[in-house]
Protein backbone atom coordinates (compact mmCIF):
# COMPACT_ATOMS: atom_id res chain seq x y z
CA UNK A 1 0.00 0.00 0.00
CA UNK A 2 1.14 3.54 -0.76
CA UNK A 3 1.54 5.66 2.33
CA UNK A 4 0.75 9.29 3.01
CA UNK A 5 0.34 11.58 6.02
CA UNK A 6 -2.66 12.13 8.26
CA UNK A 7 -1.50 15.04 10.36
CA UNK A 8 1.83 13.89 11.78
CA UNK A 9 0.99 10.19 11.38
CA UNK A 10 1.97 8.03 8.41
CA UNK A 11 -0.96 5.96 7.15
CA UNK A 12 -2.05 4.04 4.07
CA UNK A 13 -3.70 6.23 1.43
CA UNK A 14 -7.09 4.52 1.76
CA UNK A 15 -6.94 4.87 5.52
CA UNK A 16 -6.37 8.64 5.23
CA UNK A 17 -9.60 9.12 3.27
CA UNK A 18 -11.53 7.18 5.93
CA UNK A 19 -9.94 9.15 8.76
CA UNK A 20 -10.61 12.52 7.14
CA UNK A 21 -14.22 11.48 6.62
CA UNK A 22 -14.42 10.58 10.30
CA UNK A 23 -13.07 14.00 11.31
CA UNK A 24 -15.71 15.88 9.34
CA UNK A 25 -18.52 13.52 10.31
CA UNK A 26 -17.64 14.42 13.90
CA UNK A 27 -17.30 18.19 13.55
CA UNK A 28 -20.12 18.90 11.06
CA UNK A 29 -22.81 19.84 13.64
CA UNK A 30 -20.59 22.47 15.32
CA UNK A 31 -18.43 23.39 12.34
CA UNK A 32 -19.64 26.98 11.89
CA UNK A 33 -19.52 27.76 15.61
CA UNK A 34 -15.97 26.42 15.85
CA UNK A 35 -14.89 28.40 12.76
CA UNK A 36 -16.05 31.62 14.42
CA UNK A 37 -14.36 30.78 17.71
CA UNK A 38 -11.03 29.49 16.47
CA UNK A 39 -10.54 32.26 13.87
CA UNK A 40 -12.14 34.96 16.05
CA UNK A 41 -14.48 35.59 13.13
CA UNK A 42 -11.69 36.20 10.64
CA UNK A 43 -12.79 33.32 8.39
CA UNK A 44 -15.69 35.53 7.27
CA UNK A 45 -13.27 38.23 6.08
CA UNK A 46 -11.06 35.64 4.32
CA UNK A 47 -14.07 34.25 2.45
CA UNK A 48 -15.37 37.72 1.61
CA UNK A 49 -11.98 38.56 0.10
CA UNK A 50 -12.08 35.35 -1.93
CA UNK A 51 -15.51 36.26 -3.31
CA UNK A 52 -14.27 39.74 -4.20
CA UNK A 53 -11.24 38.34 -6.06
CA UNK A 54 -13.44 35.81 -7.87
CA UNK A 55 -15.29 38.77 -9.42
CA UNK A 56 -18.25 36.61 -10.42
CA UNK A 57 -20.89 38.23 -12.61
CA UNK A 58 -24.44 37.32 -13.66
CA UNK A 59 -24.61 34.06 -15.60
CA UNK A 60 -21.31 32.67 -14.26
CA UNK A 61 -20.81 28.91 -14.00
CA UNK A 62 -19.14 28.16 -10.65
CA UNK A 63 -17.99 24.93 -8.96
CA UNK A 64 -17.44 25.08 -5.19
CA UNK A 65 -15.35 22.08 -4.08
CA UNK A 66 -15.18 21.05 -0.42
CA UNK A 67 -18.05 23.51 -0.04
CA UNK A 68 -18.99 22.24 3.41
CA UNK A 69 -21.57 24.42 5.11
CA UNK A 70 -21.97 26.63 2.07
CA UNK A 71 -20.45 30.04 2.91
CA UNK A 72 -18.72 30.51 -0.44
CA UNK A 73 -21.48 28.87 -2.46
CA UNK A 74 -24.09 31.20 -0.98
CA UNK A 75 -22.04 34.30 -1.78
CA UNK A 76 -21.27 33.08 -5.30
CA UNK A 77 -24.95 32.33 -5.96
CA UNK A 78 -25.96 35.89 -5.09
CA UNK A 79 -23.53 37.22 -7.69
CA UNK A 80 -24.17 34.63 -10.41
CA UNK A 81 -27.90 35.33 -10.21
CA UNK A 82 -30.75 33.33 -11.71
CA UNK A 83 -28.98 32.96 -15.07
CA UNK A 84 -25.86 31.47 -13.48
CA UNK A 85 -25.14 28.13 -11.86
CA UNK A 86 -23.27 27.39 -8.64
CA UNK A 87 -22.65 23.71 -7.88
CA UNK A 88 -22.08 22.99 -4.19
CA UNK A 89 -19.96 19.86 -3.63
CA UNK A 90 -18.13 18.01 -0.88
CA UNK A 91 -16.77 14.49 -0.45
CA UNK A 92 -18.26 14.34 3.05
CA UNK A 93 -22.00 13.72 3.11
CA UNK A 94 -22.50 15.00 6.68
CA UNK A 95 -20.85 18.33 5.85
CA UNK A 96 -22.74 18.64 2.57
CA UNK A 97 -26.07 17.87 4.25
CA UNK A 98 -25.39 20.53 6.87
CA UNK A 99 -24.54 23.03 4.14
CA UNK A 100 -27.56 22.14 1.99
CA UNK A 101 -29.91 22.62 4.95
CA UNK A 102 -28.30 25.94 5.77
CA UNK A 103 -28.64 27.13 2.16
CA UNK A 104 -32.29 26.06 2.02
CA UNK A 105 -33.01 27.87 5.28
CA UNK A 106 -31.63 31.01 3.60
CA UNK A 107 -33.83 30.44 0.56
CA UNK A 108 -30.93 29.41 -1.71
CA UNK A 109 -31.45 26.27 -3.81
CA UNK A 110 -28.30 24.96 -5.50
CA UNK A 111 -27.25 21.71 -7.17
CA UNK A 112 -25.61 19.71 -4.38
CA UNK A 113 -23.29 16.82 -5.24
CA UNK A 114 -21.27 14.39 -3.14
CA UNK A 115 -18.08 13.95 -5.14
CA UNK A 116 -14.35 13.36 -4.89
CA UNK A 117 -12.23 16.29 -6.09
CA UNK A 118 -9.73 13.81 -7.50
CA UNK A 119 -12.42 12.40 -9.86
CA UNK A 120 -14.82 15.23 -10.65
CA UNK A 121 -18.04 14.08 -12.39
CA UNK A 122 -18.20 17.09 -14.72
CA UNK A 123 -17.37 17.60 -18.39
CA UNK A 124 -14.24 19.35 -19.61
CA UNK A 125 -14.41 23.16 -19.75
CA UNK A 126 -17.69 23.40 -17.81
CA UNK A 127 -16.98 26.23 -15.34
CA UNK A 128 -15.78 29.83 -15.33
CA UNK A 129 -14.61 29.62 -11.71
CA UNK A 130 -13.66 26.74 -9.41
CA UNK A 131 -13.13 27.34 -5.70
CA UNK A 132 -11.86 25.18 -2.86
CA UNK A 133 -11.96 26.68 0.63
CA UNK A 134 -10.00 24.96 3.40
CA UNK A 135 -10.26 21.57 1.70
CA UNK A 136 -7.16 21.03 -0.42
CA UNK A 137 -4.93 20.06 2.51
CA UNK A 138 -7.24 17.11 3.30
CA UNK A 139 -6.96 15.62 -0.19
CA UNK A 140 -4.70 12.61 -0.57
CA UNK A 141 -3.48 13.36 -4.11
CA UNK A 142 -3.40 17.13 -4.32
CA UNK A 143 -1.76 17.31 -7.75
CA UNK A 144 -4.42 15.01 -9.18
CA UNK A 145 -7.19 17.12 -7.63
CA UNK A 146 -5.68 20.34 -9.01
CA UNK A 147 -5.39 18.76 -12.47
CA UNK A 148 -9.07 17.83 -12.30
CA UNK A 149 -9.97 21.40 -11.34
CA UNK A 150 -7.97 22.59 -14.34
CA UNK A 151 -9.76 20.12 -16.61
CA UNK A 152 -13.28 21.31 -15.74
CA UNK A 153 -12.38 25.00 -16.12
CA UNK A 154 -13.01 26.86 -19.35
CA UNK A 155 -10.01 28.51 -21.04
CA UNK A 156 -9.09 31.63 -19.03
CA UNK A 157 -11.13 30.23 -16.15
CA UNK A 158 -9.91 30.79 -12.60
CA UNK A 159 -9.19 28.50 -9.68
CA UNK A 160 -9.28 30.01 -6.20
CA UNK A 161 -7.66 28.01 -3.40
CA UNK A 162 -8.25 29.46 0.06
CA UNK A 163 -6.19 27.51 2.58
CA UNK A 164 -4.17 27.74 5.76
CA UNK A 165 -0.53 28.42 4.92
CA UNK A 166 2.84 29.42 6.40
CA UNK A 167 2.50 32.19 8.95
CA UNK A 168 5.10 34.99 9.00
CA UNK A 169 8.16 34.16 11.11
CA UNK A 170 7.54 36.74 13.92
CA UNK A 171 4.11 35.17 14.57
CA UNK A 172 5.10 31.50 14.49
CA UNK A 173 5.79 30.89 18.17
CA UNK A 174 2.49 32.43 19.28
CA UNK A 175 0.65 30.71 16.43
CA UNK A 176 2.09 27.30 17.34
CA UNK A 177 1.09 27.79 20.99
CA UNK A 178 -2.45 28.72 19.96
CA UNK A 179 -2.69 25.84 17.46
CA UNK A 180 -1.51 23.05 19.73
CA UNK A 181 -2.69 24.29 23.13
CA UNK A 182 -5.84 26.35 22.58
CA UNK A 183 -7.48 24.78 19.50
CA UNK A 184 -7.69 21.23 20.90
CA UNK A 185 -9.22 22.60 24.12
CA UNK A 186 -11.81 24.57 22.14
CA UNK A 187 -12.57 21.41 20.21
CA UNK A 188 -13.08 19.47 23.43
CA UNK A 189 -15.26 22.09 25.12
CA UNK A 190 -17.38 23.20 22.15
CA UNK A 191 -17.46 20.28 19.72
CA UNK A 192 -16.69 17.44 22.13
CA UNK A 193 -13.80 16.42 19.90
CA UNK A 194 -10.25 17.32 20.84
CA UNK A 195 -8.57 14.91 18.41
CA UNK A 196 -10.10 16.40 15.25
CA UNK A 197 -8.81 19.87 16.08
CA UNK A 198 -5.38 18.51 16.92
CA UNK A 199 -5.44 16.96 13.44
CA UNK A 200 -6.36 20.39 12.05
CA UNK A 201 -3.24 21.96 13.56
CA UNK A 202 -1.04 19.12 12.30
CA UNK A 203 -2.54 19.09 8.79
CA UNK A 204 -1.78 22.81 8.39
CA UNK A 205 1.91 22.14 9.06
CA UNK A 206 1.99 19.28 6.55
CA UNK A 207 0.35 21.33 3.78
CA UNK A 208 2.58 22.99 1.16
CA UNK A 209 3.54 26.59 1.88
CA UNK A 210 2.77 29.52 -0.39
CA UNK A 211 5.56 29.05 -2.94
CA UNK A 212 5.29 25.24 -2.91
CA UNK A 213 1.56 25.36 -3.65
CA UNK A 214 2.12 27.93 -6.38
CA UNK A 215 4.63 25.56 -8.02
CA UNK A 216 2.24 22.62 -7.66
CA UNK A 217 -0.54 24.58 -9.38
CA UNK A 218 1.82 25.40 -12.26
CA UNK A 219 2.70 21.71 -12.53
CA UNK A 220 -1.02 20.86 -12.61
CA UNK A 221 -1.58 22.95 -15.73
CA UNK A 222 -2.22 26.52 -14.59
CA UNK A 223 -0.34 29.03 -16.73
CA UNK A 224 -0.47 31.94 -14.30
CA UNK A 225 -0.58 31.60 -10.51
CA UNK A 226 -0.44 34.26 -7.85
CA UNK A 227 -1.15 34.25 -4.13
CA UNK A 228 -2.36 36.74 -1.54
CA UNK A 229 -1.25 36.36 2.08
CA UNK A 230 -4.01 37.09 4.58
CA UNK A 231 -3.54 37.78 8.31
CA UNK A 232 0.22 37.46 8.20
CA UNK A 233 0.17 34.25 6.17
CA UNK A 234 -2.15 32.36 8.51
CA UNK A 235 -4.19 31.91 5.34
CA UNK A 236 -3.28 32.37 1.68
CA UNK A 237 -5.53 32.74 -1.35
CA UNK A 238 -3.94 31.21 -4.47
CA UNK A 239 -5.42 32.20 -7.83
CA UNK A 240 -4.63 30.13 -10.89
CA UNK A 241 -5.65 30.93 -14.47
CA UNK A 242 -6.13 28.19 -17.07
CA UNK A 243 -4.27 29.27 -20.20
Amino acid sequence: MTQTHFGYQTVDEKEKAQRVRGVFDSVAPRYDVMNDLMSMGLHRAWKAYTVMVANIGPGAQVLDIAGGTGDLAMSFAKRAGPTGRVVHTDINEAMLRTGRDRLLDAGVVLPTVVCDAEKLPFADASFDVVSVGFGLRNMTHQAQALAEMNRVLKPRGRLLVLEFSRVAQPLRQAYDWYSFKVLPLLGRWVAGDEASYRYLAESIRMHPGQEELKALMHQSGFGHVDFHNLTGGVVALHVGIKC
